[in-house]
């Protein structure tokens, strides 16, 4: 497994490849031109990414990686700790992230985790709701013919909420599933992401998909 560090502080460097070196092969990037550079060509299996480079802002190779439709999962290093920017920055596209000073064995927790939700096999081609059709293995999704491009996020919740269509499903229950974050400070962020998938896939067409269980969350209900 290949994993991208894009980190400009030296020790902390140094470290990371101590005791990740084991279970990955290491690249590092030291400056967000180099890191972006590496993160768009693709083949990584996982980036680490630092929100404060010397030359770019993290927030911005992480949208650029998903503005280029990369799909690797984005384990962001923080010492922020007010909530708006973990908000922004899951907005931006990151999958989770740890706040410094962390402990080695739960980046590696963290770490594998993500992996392992990336790596989920899917069991079905395609799937089907009235006139949206999910390819998961393309990540792919076209509704009524038209082919509708959706952030990684984004499709990631409309294939869980398709995948439990008929059951409500709460704004923990996609955070713990999307992020593996199990807060409820990231609510709003949900709402924001369902708001965005609306636009693309319900409100251009006659017919809703997308339902709000009032009290609970959302849904696609079975007799759509």
């Amino acid at each position: 497994m290949k994993l991208l560090i894009i980190e400009d502080n030296r020790s902390l460097v140094d470290s990371l490849k101590s005791h990740l070196g084991k279970n990955f092969s290491v690249d590092v990037a030291t400056t967000g031109k180099e890191g972006s550079r590496r993160a768009l060509n693709g083949g990584y299996d996982i980036i680490l990414l630092d929100l404060h480079l010397p030359d770019q802002n993290g927030y911005e190779i992480c949208k650029a990686i998903r503005a280029a439709e990369v799909p690797t999962p984005v384990l962001i290093l923080t010492a922020v700790t007010d909530i708006p920017s973990k908000v922004t920055l899951l907005n931006a596209g990151a999958d989770d992230y740890v706040t410094k000073p962390f402990s080695m064995a739960e980046l590696k927790a963290r770490l594998h985790a993500l992996l392992r939700r990336s790596s989920a096999i899917t069991t079905a081609t395609v799937i089907e709701v009235d006139d949206l059709v999910i390819n998961p293995t393309r990540r792919r999704v076209v509704r009524a013919g038209v082919h509708i491009p959706l952030r990684r996020k984004e499709f990631d919740i409309l294939e869980y909420l398709v995948r439990n269509r008929g059951k409500a499903v709460s704004r923990a229950m996609i955070v713990d599933h999307v992020w593996n974050i199990d807060r409820e400070t990231w609510h709003n962020t949900v709402d924001v992401h369902i708001k965005h998938l609306r636009d693309k896939i319900d409100r251009p067409f006659k017919r809703q998909l997308i339902k709000t269980a009032y009290g609970i969350g959302y849904m696609i209900a079975d007799d759509v």
